[in-house]
């Protein structure tokens, strides 16, 4: 039957319940990074083995999210939401207790299982408490969650290890997922489809190794030097081979495990598009400055996380401003305006040097903040505002997987490219490091093997911080051509955004 939307006061304790789901979640993409040298030696793991404690996470994560919208249509949304706050709640107590490498991995890939429905479901939950008129607020206060976890996430992680142990960036999520856990029991009704959807397990199937080998070709790829190594040409060969099924199949089945009617919504088509580059942008630039800033720079972890934090105090003022306005204002605009200050902020990093001081990665990291928290809400927000209500499980779900596989592209591509161009410009330099050059011809002395070392490392530092320099020109470059996709986009129609049909149990 239908019902009407929940009470403010039950809407509210909903909304803090899901956002605690959400943060734990989105915490916990980052937040172990810092911890990683920690862990190596507890678990006495190898440089190449300590990153599945990552890749594992990552991995599931990816192949789990297509198939949450279909459990919540077959279970119902709160079963779903419940079990997966539990299963992750409890895993990431075995991830503070694990005592071996193989154990920490294995309950990595359990808590990428669990933890796969709690963002896309968060969202879709509370796209259906609120009213149409309030969908702007209720995704500017989703979106905080969804984003600010990750940026947060290394600093906290760095200061949890620092203070106690490794173990407690996963025993933090122990009292988030209990509060989750007794709000979203006490006062979410459950809502589910009124046919129970069939699972289309070949369709299904298919994706899920599609996925799964395009992830594993990007985590890998960089310490198997890419495409000279048989493993990352399997692992692109797979991916390339079900992907093509599973297009051919879904393209051809009666009924399908993804729907593409979802996508002949143009605005859903075209903000799954700037989802994917906000990904790459975002997590890109996440994923390159605490590297930079610890190796060339010096930063101790703290002190990359001090530095860092002013991203996310941006992205929390303008999520704050964003759902006070966005009734009022055209969410193309904020997108426009959101993209335009994470080119300005890019502008600036690709200004960046070896003597700048602390103040110039506070400015920028800032500015981005801003930009992307005027960029997430009104994205979300039009991008489900002309989606039909039917599609709305299986469309957070979509959506939050390509943002996903956008950060992921993001990360690997952007590493492999600073790694191979510091060693192209390393190159060039020292080109010039030779005794018949008039510059070196003065107090150096090519005969002493520590003033020989020590150039070379100078040189080092000077063709990676040229590297990264020319990593952020890129994103600067992608960022700008992302923005024309806005004519695509229309406003909301009236009246769009029916409220949900709720079955009670």
């Amino acid at each position: 039957m239908t019902s009407a939307y929940p009470a403010p006061a039950v809407r509210n304790l909903i909304t803090a319940s899901v956002m605690a789901a959400t943060v734990m979640n989105s915490l916990d993409s980052t937040i172990a990074n810092v911890a990683l040298p920690h862990i190596q030696g507890s678990v006495s793991a190898s440089s190449e083995e300590i990153t599945w404690v990552l890749t594992s996470y990552i991995v599931a994560a990816a192949i789990m999210t297509p198939l949450t919208g279909w459990l919540a249509g077959r279970f119902g949304r709160k079963r779903l939401m419940l079990w997966s706050i539990v299963g992750f709640t409890v895993v990431s107590g075995l991830c503070g207790l694990a005592n071996s490498l193989g154990e920490l991995v294995g309950f990595r890939l359990l808590q990428g299982v669990f933890g796969a429905a709690l963002v896309p479901m968060s969202q879709a939950i509370l796209l259906d408490i609120n009213p149409p008129e309030r969908h702007g607020p209720a995704m500017a206060v989703w979106g905080m969650g969804a984003i600010l976890g990750p940026i947060i996430g290394p600093a906290l992680g760095g200061w949890l290890t620092d203070n106690l142990t490794w173990r407690w960036v996963f025993y933090i999520n122990l009292p988030i997922g209990i509060l989750a856990f007794v709000g979203l029991s006490g006062f979410l009704t459950e809502t589910k489809d009124a046919v129970r959807p069939r699972l289309d397990v070949f369709g299904f199937a298919m994706l899920t190794l599609a996925i799964g080998a395009f992830q594993l070709m990007l985590d890998r790829g960089q310490t198997k030097d890419w495409f000279s190594s048989l493993e990352i040409c399997i692992e692109a060969g797979f991916a390339l081979f079900f992907g093509y099924l599973f297009v051919v199949h879904t393209l051809t089945a009666k009924k399908p495990f993804i729907d593409i009617g979802m996508f002949k919504d143009r605005n859903f088509l075209t903000g799954s598009i700037f989802g994917f580059f906000l990904g790459t942008v975002l997590f890109g630039v996440l994923a390159l400055l605490p590297t930079m800033l610890e190796t060339l720079m010096g930063y101790p972890v703290v002190l990359t996380g001090l530095v860092t934090a002013p991203r996310g105090i941006g992205t929390l003022i303008s999520m704050i401003i964003v759902g006070r306005i966005i009734k009022r204002v055209d969410a193309r605009l904020l997108i426009f305006i959101g993209f335009g200050l994470a080119a300005i902020s890019l502008y600036i990093m690709a200004g960046f040097s070896l003597q700048m001081s602390e103040r110039l990665v506070i400015v920028s990291g800032f500015i981005q903040g801003l930009g992307t928290g005027l960029v997430f809400v009104p994205l979300t927000t039009i991008a489900f505002a002309t989606l039909d209500v039917k599609y709305r499980n299986e469309g957070a779900a979509m959506f939050t997987l390509t943002r996903n596989i956008g950060s992921a592209v993001g990360i690997s591509v952007l590493q492999a490219l600073t790694i191979r161009n510091a060693a192209a410009v390393h190159s060039r330099l020292t080109e010039g490091v030779r005794p018949d050059n008039p510059a070196m011809a003065q107090g150096f002395d090519f005969d002493l093997p520590s003033a020989v070392a020590a150039l070379n490392a100078q040189v080092t530092r000077q063709a990676s911080m040229v590297s990264y320099i020319d990593a952020f020109w890129l994103l600067f470059v992608l960022t700008l051509a992302v923005i024309p996709l806005l004519l695509l986009m229309r406003g909301p129609r009236k009246g769009a955004g029916d409220g949900p049909t709720i079955h009670m149990d």
